[in-house]
């Protein structure tokens, strides 16, 4: 699906329950956080291994970037930005930096 067949159905969405006025800036921002919380949530305690996961908390995982990806979509509506102009902005900012790892 294209970006603005995607934001059309989530703006659409959000409109038809009354929800814009409730998507600020700071809501949206809070609301990514609290949705990524929930994603480590799935991870507590005892998975180290990618392997060890289940096809249901897979699909659990999914469901928690749906969520994630949804309010980023929502505040790059909002900023005017499409999200693969930001990514590739900085992934170029990425390219030129260099990391020192200790090992």
């Amino acid at each position: 699906m294209k970006y603005d067949q995607l934001i059309k159905k989530l703006t659409d969405f959000r409109d038809s329950r009354g929800w814009n006025h409730y998507h600020t800036l700071p809501a949206l921002a809070r609301a990514v956080g609290i949705e990524s919380g929930e994603l480590n949530e799935l991870f507590l305690w005892d998975m180290e291994n990618d392997q060890k996961f289940s096809e249901k908390q897979k699909h659990d995982m999914k469901l928690e970037l749906a969520d994630i990806l949804t309010y980023c979509y929502y505040m790059c509506d909002k900023l005017g930005v499409q999200p693969n102009d930001i990514f590739q902005e900085k992934l170029d900012i990425n390219k030129k930096r260099h990391w020192k790892f200790d090992e």
